[in-house]
């Protein structure tokens, strides 16, 4: 069986290098800038923001099915925005947040606690779409059945050169030496799996997970975020100066980030529908496999803590064990450090009914 190269593929950090890994380039790939409009005055009479850019760390798939629906719907135009630019990666953030090119950016913990922690670079976390991250150890049912870590011990994993640090990580969190296992080297199409050459293969729950079961083959994951790695993902970061300066415009952005995930996760086939028919129509996307994304997707969204405290909230338990995580990445630094909760606190305070995303 024969896998094309997966579409999506994971972006973390060389933590221990102290360099920004690169969001990993695929066959398909976008180009350009998306935005299906929004007039220039608010709706609802809010101060205008004019233009702003938010640079994704993706595609344009149904991973930012939220944002597809903030901006289709209006939310972004009510908020006070002229229009909020959406940049496809592959991209970290980090860059164009340093640059100046970026206001804002979907990254991830590990890229921006990487560039805070050995570059003293000016960023805060203020939020996260997943509440767990996506990675996890794929394997077959009928071959490594790789179901809890010490399932690793004697195996030949398939491992990314770019998440060679992070797997290290999952290894040091269960009391793994490397030396116990056979790491081969590997890029992201899933086939050497499939093809036994490998016993698990680092992927994502939300990707290469669901193209082999969807052609056929039953397989068992074990998630890095439920083995000793709980760290956010598709974090939604900016810099300090941003936040001191612009409060109010980050405020209303997360207020129209709320309201556009609130109907991505009532609604995932709308969702992939924007993927594939507006957002993202050049890229071909299997409408079967990027319905099941999305579907995936909400459940990392959504949790007991986001159904208590809103979508895009990190509890202080859950900054914590993001914190812990990187630690055994190499990348040294306190919750204070990483994120800044206060404007997602001040949202809820002012719109107290967007908690109910459920409702």
């Amino acid at each position: 069986m024969t896998f094309l190269p997966s579409r999506r593929a994971p972006r973390l950090v060389a933590a221990l290098a102290g360099v920004a890994l690169s969001a990993l380039a695929l066959s398909a790939c976008a180009s350009g800038s998306t935005s299906a409009g929004g007039s220039s005055a608010s709706a609802d009479g809010a101060a205008g923001y004019g233009d702003i850019t938010l640079q994704l760390s993706w595609i344009l798939n149904e991973e930012f099915a939220g944002e597809y629906f903030a901006d289709s719907k209006g939310y972004y135009s009510d908020a006070g925005f002229s229009s909020v630019n959406l940049v496809p990666g592959p991209e970290t953030g980090v860059a164009p947040l340093l640059s100046g090119s970026a206001d804002i950016a979907l990254s991830d913990s590990v890229s921006i606690g990487a560039a805070v922690a050995n570059e003293s670079a000016p960023l805060k976390i203020i939020g996260a779409t997943f509440q767990k991250n996506p990675f996890t150890i794929l394997s077959l049912k009928d071959g490594g059945d790789i179901a809890g870590p010490k399932d690793l011990i004697g195996k030949k994993i398939g491992v990314q050169d770019s998440n060679t640090t992070l797997f290290n990580a999952l290894l040091a969190a269960n009391d793994i030496d490397p030396s116990e296992l056979t790491i081969v080297p590997v890029q992201y199409d899933p086939a050497p799996l499939v093809n036994g050459e490998v016993d698990g293969f680092v992927a994502y729950l939300t990707n290469e997970a669901i193209s082999v079961e969807m052609a056929g083959v039953s397989t068992t994951n074990l998630p890095f975020a439920d083995n000793g790695l709980p760290f956010v993902a598709e974090t939604v970061a900016t810099t300090d100066e941003t936040i001191a300066n612009k409060r109010d415009m980050l405020k209303a952005f997360l207020k129209a980030e709320i309201q556009g995930w609130t109907d991505a996760v009532k609604d995932p086939q709308g969702g992939a529908d924007l993927a594939m028919e507006v957002y993202g129509k050049d890229l071909d996307l299997e409408p079967a496999k990027t319905l099941a994304g999305s579907e995936a997707q909400n459940k990392l969204v959504t949790s007991d803590e986001t159904e208590a405290n809103g979508l895009f909230t990190i509890s202080d338990t859950l900054q914590s064990m993001t914190v812990d995580s990187l630690a055994g990445a190499g990348i040294t630094l306190q919750a204070g450090d990483l994120f800044d909760l206060s404007l997602l606190d001040e949202v809820y305070a002012e719109n107290p009914d967007l908690k109910n995303y459920a409702g």
